[in-house]
Order: structure tokens, then sequence, then C-alpha cells
């Protein structure tokens, strides 16, 4: 009963249940950030919380600078409001780019190498450019500058954290970069101390109940940091001891009631499992590989039921729709079946097609 109180609150205030009629700007600003790594998880994470919007409505904010994909909070890739991404740089890259440095030191990638990669980007993206991924490598490339074994990921990794570069629009189904500063005209100013608040009172507004050690980790911060962010909203904050931990959500929010059995199809790496050092609330310890098969960091996509992670999917795009297959970790009741089915119809309406076909795989027994 300690968990599903937690995860209950989790759903609505992560705006997966009871969502309001926000845009997906507003949506990622209530977050602050929200986690990114693949890009059409990450708008299907943004669109799940956006009831009245579907994936162009999501990438019409990314062209009007209103959305930005960068690198961000703990070293990997997030939706931030366009206004915020410098001063969560400011805040964050320092000690990111300490913890990296010895693999770029591992990669032949130093200093000064990585001066004359980003004076290379510069040249090429200004003026308002956008250059995907590919034209860029090929541009280093025929630079003489090596791109193979991760280096070109890291090159491009270290100029966002540099404040050079961020995503820029889709070309295709490629993803291009643009210059930060240009990309980017109106940015707030805030000091250490105010990115720590900010940062913390967005954090347990979005993702609470949560403990300041779940705030440590998904913002990449030391734990005295962590702390002093805290500690500079919390009266703002309600505290709840939850088996002898001190967990921190908005005043007032704990009042909403969640509707009982709802079924979700969550995004892989969504906020409501990668928010959170633990997931315990969320994820039986069992059943928790399964959703990062062969621990290799890469989060598959979810069936929530009840506020617990019940199974996971995938989906195949093709041209006449979408198929999309299920593989539940134990067997399904009726109720659940039906709210899967009412979820994948929303996934597919969503990305403006049919559902073409729902299959269960590797069903239990």
């Amino acid at each position: 009963m300690t968990n599903k109180r937690i995860s209950d609150q989790r759903l609505i205030h992560q705006r997966i249940q009871q969502p309001l009629s926000l845009q997906p700007e507003e949506v990622v600003a209530s977050f602050g950030a929200m986690q990114a790594q693949d890009y059409m998880q990450a708008v299907w994470a943004v669109g799940l919380r956006t009831p009245s919007a579907g994936l162009a409505q999501v990438e019409q904010a990314i062209e009007g600078r209103k959305l930005l994909l960068t690198w961000t909070l703990r070293g990997t890739l997030h939706f931030v409001p366009s206004g915020n991404a410098k001063w969560m740089l400011q805040l964050c890259a320092p000690r990111i780019l300490r913890q990296a440095a010895s693999r770029l030191t591992q990669l032949e990638l130093d200093d000064k190498s990585l001066e004359r990669c980003r004076k290379i980007i510069y040249n090429a993206l200004k003026g308002g450019r956008r250059l995907t991924r590919s034209a860029l490598m090929k541009l280093l490339e025929d630079q003489g500058i090596s791109t193979s074994g991760q280096r070109g990921y890291h090159i491009l990794w270290h100029s966002a954290y540099n404040g050079l570069i961020c995503f820029g629009p889709r070309s295709g189904k490629e993803q291009t970069f643009v210059l930060l500063d240009e990309w980017v005209e109106h940015s707030r100013e805030l000091s250490f101390d105010e990115s720590l608040a900010e940062l913390a009172m967005l954090y347990f507004t979005a993702h609470g109940p949560a403990t300041v050690q779940d705030f440590a980790w998904w913002a990449g911060l030391t734990l005295t940091d962590a702390r002093s962010g805290l500690e500079a909203v919390r009266n703002s904050l309600q505290l709840e001891v939850i088996d002898g931990s001190e967990y921190w959500i908005n005043n007032g929010a704990a009042a909403s009631i969640p509707v009982p059995g709802d079924v979700h199809l969550l995004a892989g790496f969504d906020e409501y499992i990668l928010g959170y050092k633990d997931r315990s609330a969320v994820l039986e310890p069992e059943t928790a590989p399964l959703i990062v098969p062969g621990n290799n960091g890469i989060f598959l996509a979810t069936v929530v039921a009840d506020g617990r992670v019940a199974g996971t999917w995938k989906r195949t795009i093709k041209k006449k729709g979408v198929e999309l297959f299920v593989s539940p970790f134990a067997t399904l009741d009726a109720p659940v079946i039906e709210g899967v089915r009412q979820a994948a119809e929303r996934y597919a309406a969503f990305l403006e097609l049919p559902l073409t076909r729902l299959e269960y795989l590797n069903l239990p027994g």
C-alpha cells in the first residue's frame, strides 16, 4: 500500500493521469527537463501528457524553438524549454565535463583538438544553417579528424556541453544540429543558487513524491548541492515520511485522486521510470532487468497498469498503419487487456495512423 500511494501520486503529478490541457512546450516546462535519448520515444513521452497534440504538434514546437533537445542533466539528452537550456548547462556542465575527462583522454580528444572541432562546426553552422549528424561527421573527416569509435559522438557531446550546439528539427528521419546562441534568442540568467532552487522546485512538483536522493540522481548533482536546492524551496513543499524515508511533494498536490486500474503505454526512458534513483514504487525487483535487457542502458517502452510496470511494448510503423506488440510480465486480466487496446489506439492516433495490429508476445505460461 505504501508503494501504491507513491505510484498513484506520481501518475498524476507526472501528468500521465488527469493531464491538463497544455501545449507540448508547457508540458516540458512543467517538468523542467524530460529524458530524450530516443527521439521517437521522447516525442511520445510529451504526447502522452498532451492529449490534444499529435506528433505534428510536438514537432512544430521544436521547429518553433519552443522546445529544445540537447545534452543537459546527468550527461544525457533531454527536452528542455528553450529559455532554460543555458542556465541548466551552466549549472550541470562543469561537473559533467570533469567526469568525462578520462574518457576523452582514452579517445585521444585533448583540449586543442576539441577546440579545433568546435571551430569547424561553428563555421559550418553559423548564419542559421542546419546540418545532420552524418553531414557533420563527414565535414570533420574531410578535415582530417577521425570520428570513429565513438569519437564523433563525444565531439558533438562536448560541443553541446560547451554551449556551442544543440539539436534542431529533423531533416527527413535524421536530426540536425544548430548553433545554440543562434537558435535560442532569449535565455534566462540565473545564479548557481537560483538554478539549484529552480530545478528543485520543478523536480519535486513534477516527480513528487520523491526523495532528495532521487533529485540528485535525476539532475546529476552532488547530494550536497541537491540538498541546498531542496532547502531553498522546502517551504513550498510538503514532507511525508514513508518507511523512514523523507518524500517531498508540492504543497496541496497530494489531494488528487487517481483513477484506479488505468493502463498506459509509456515511452522508453520515460520520466515515470528514469526520473528516480529508487524505482521500487513502480517496478518489481525481479522484473526490473526485463525493461533493460542485457543491462545495456537502453530502457524499453513499458506497459503501466494501476501504477505498476506490467510489461513492455514495441511498435512497427508501416504505410498502412502502426503494429504494436506487447510482452506482459504476467497474465493480464480482461480489464487490463481492454486498457492496453485503448492505450494502443491513443498511441496510433498520436502518430495519425490507424492501429492495424495488436499482438501479445512471450505470454506467461
